[in-house]
């Protein structure tokens, strides 16, 4: 073969995996940056649901310490986010808000309380019901 002719070969091959390199680098690249994108996204889709469960079950809360008289449609709102929490979010996640709905349910039968019971139970954790459910969703914002 002469050498005009394996120049010109290596230097045509040297091209294409210069141009194969680039366009596989490029690839990873924008590839990286969308699953990072698409994090982001899952990851405020998340604090949202848990910004408005918690919205939802402290207004629901405060309402069954003051009455009995629940409305069926509130109760049914926390448990659809209950259940998209259980698509999108760790299991303790879920775990955690279902037992606020329970608890807020037994409240709902439970007694009515005072401004003076609400005084004489500061030590207690009835007052902070959504604790365990703030600490869940801490730790799966962390981890994901």
């Amino acid at each position: 073969m002469d050498a005009g002719y394996i120049s010109a070969v290596a230097a045509l091959s040297g091209s294409v995996i210069g141009g194969l390199t680039s366009l596989a680098a490029s690839w990873l690249s924008q590839n990286a940056q969308a699953h990072a994108q698409q994090s982001i996204r899952n990851r405020e889709q998340r604090q949202a649901l848990y910004k408005a469960f918690i919205e939802e079950a402290s207004r629901l809360y405060a309402h069954s310490l003051e009455t009995d008289e629940a409305d069926i449609t509130d109760m049914v709102k926390l448990y659809a986010f209950t259940n998209e929490m259980r698509v999108v979010s760790a299991a303790a996640v879920a775990e955690t808000a279902e037992g606020v709905v329970r608890l807020i349910i037994e409240t709902y039968f439970g007694p009515n309380r005072t401004l003076g019971d609400l005084r004489k139970s500061l030590a207690t954790d009835w007052l902070d019901p959504l604790q365990g459910f703030s600490q869940a969703c801490r730790k799966d914002l962390d981890l994901r």
